[in-house]
């Protein structure tokens, strides 16, 4: 019995956070401010999920820290994105060979 209460105070939950913006913004939202901030939360969410698995999904930081800024760079010059995955991972490959080696 108490494993149906978990299922709908949850899906109450879900519901509600769905529910209540639409109920509550029935007009365009005119601020600046609030529309630039649900402009970018998007992207800080996404950085937020990413970045930490970026910076520890290998053996070492250095090699991480090396492929992410190969990745940053080439994604600022507006490099494709096989490019930039094959240039990072090459990057972190080649950085944990040479750190094996030391």
């Amino acid at each position: 019995m108490n494993i149906y209460i978990y299922i709908i105070t949850m899906a109450v939950v879900t519901y509600l956070i769905r529910m209540v913006p639409l109920v509550a913004f029935r007009k365009k939202i005119e601020n600046r401010f609030v529309n630039s901030f649900l402009y970018y939360v998007p992207y800080s969410c996404l950085t937020a999920l990413t970045l930490p698995s970026i910076l520890y999904s290998t053996e070492s930081i250095i090699s991480a820290v090396c492929g992410f800024a190969v990745a940053l760079i080439l994604g600022i010059k507006q490099k494709g994105l096989i490019v930039v995955a094959a240039a990072a991972c090459v990057t972190v490959f080649v950085v944990e060979w040479i750190l094996k080696l030391m």
